[in-house]
């Protein structure tokens, strides 16, 4: 793995922007790249496999399971997800920083194996706020958007265990910090050291 290649943790409650806030963040920076999960859902209108998720089911997931192959896998609403430890050392390798779209679950098994990886939590600027968001989302029974609520409470009570806090109130505020903190963790002298090794070393003499 390339020294100065970060892994960046990004975990929130369902309904809080998390997704709409990388699906900005990585396409407009070449150096960063989002992590596929594999995923047992089915999958869902417009989605890829290979894209959004690689789609499996519960059966090869176990295959998966039992050979290892996961570097964090939780359950989440009756569906596996998990996250492949070779294809993130792959891109770690090239030099790109990779962002885990995980919950805290899976957050608190990456630090075991990546003591180093960048943990970011995105909150929402209130339960009420988050309840608006999810009821107005239109996909789930009342039912359904309470029990994501109470999911969410539990999500919320993890914010300490991460390294960055950023509440999401206004988008495009959470974004630029979302950048900054991407941009500072880039710029910490050891990574910059190590990017800069050659330059350096020639000014030094």
């Amino acid at each position: 793995m390339s020294g100065s290649a970060i892994l960046f943790i990004v975990s929130a409650p369902s309904g809080a922007g998390k997704t709409s806030l990388l699906r900005e963040l990585v396409p407009s920076d070449p150096r960063l790249v989002m992590s596929v999960s594999h995923a047992t859902r089915p999958i869902r209108p417009g989605e890829q496999t290979g894209v959004h998720y690689h789609f499996v089911s519960v059966e090869r997931f176990e295959e998966l399971v039992g050979e290892g192959a996961f570097l964090e896998h939780a359950r989440v609403f009756d569906n596996y997800y998990g996250t492949a430890e070779a294809a993130v050392r792959d891109q770690l390798a090239q030099g790109l920083d990779v962002v885990l779209e995980i919950d805290w679950q899976g957050a608190e098994q990456v630090r075991r194996r990546f003591p180093d990886a960048v943990s970011i939590f995105i909150a929402p600027p209130s339960i009420d706020a988050l309840r608006e968001r999810l009821s107005g989302r239109g996909q789930d029974s009342p039912g359904v958007v309470e029990r994501r609520m109470a999911d969410a409470r539990s999500e919320l009570s993890h914010f300490p265990e991460y390294d960055y806090l950023i509440v999401n109130d206004d988008f495009a505020a959470a974004l630029a910090d979302l950048r900054a903190v991407v941009s500072a963790e880039r710029l910490r002298e050891p990574r910059q050291a190590e990017r800069h090794a050659a330059a350096l070393a020639a000014m030094l003499g």
